[in-house]
């Protein structure tokens, strides 16, 4: 299972597995739990491309980032393998 250490946010990374290029398994570690298992939640069964669509370029406050930006740069990075 892909893990990618998360940059400017409140989790120090996230985990998912991706199978039939689906979204599985996605966990991330530390942060805000609720909203967290909430992303997690809602993105997975869906594919790849459309997770990193809806979630790439949000914003959390004045940071260039957020969480869900993370997830969609991890998912980025693993495709690229």
């Amino acid at each position: 299972m892909p893990s990618y250490k998360l940059n400017n946010v409140c989790p120090s990374q996230v985990d998912f597995a991706i199978k039939d290029n689906l979204l599985q398994e996605v966990v991330f570690h530390g942060g805000c739990p609720g909203n967290l298992r909430a992303i997690a939640v809602l993105v997975e069964g869906l594919p790849v491309a459309d997770v990193i669509a809806k979630l790439e370029g949000i914003r959390c406050g004045a940071k260039n980032t957020s969480c869900a930006d993370q997830l969609a740069k991890a998912l980025k990075t693993e495709l690229k393998k």
